[in-house]
């Protein structure tokens, strides 16, 4: 088997996996999770954004409109 001159992992099985630098096959660790309740929680920016958004809908529309 002739083999080309680049810098593989045989343990990586797939040769495209192969064919990737070694610290891309170096598991990393996973961000811990909020909580779903926390993600749930509305505060005063969260409501700033939707009245915006809503105003900048509204008067799109009516000028549309009229």
């Amino acid at each position: 088997m002739r083999r080309s001159l680049v810098l593989t992992s045989d343990a990586a099985g797939h040769p495209f996996r192969a064919s990737f630098p070694p610290y891309v096959l170096i598991p990393h660790e996973v961000e811990k999770r909020r909580p779903w309740r926390a993600a749930l929680t509305i505060d005063a920016r969260d409501m700033r954004d939707f009245l915006m958004a809503y105003c900048a809908c509204f008067l799109a529309a009516s000028t549309f409109f009229f």
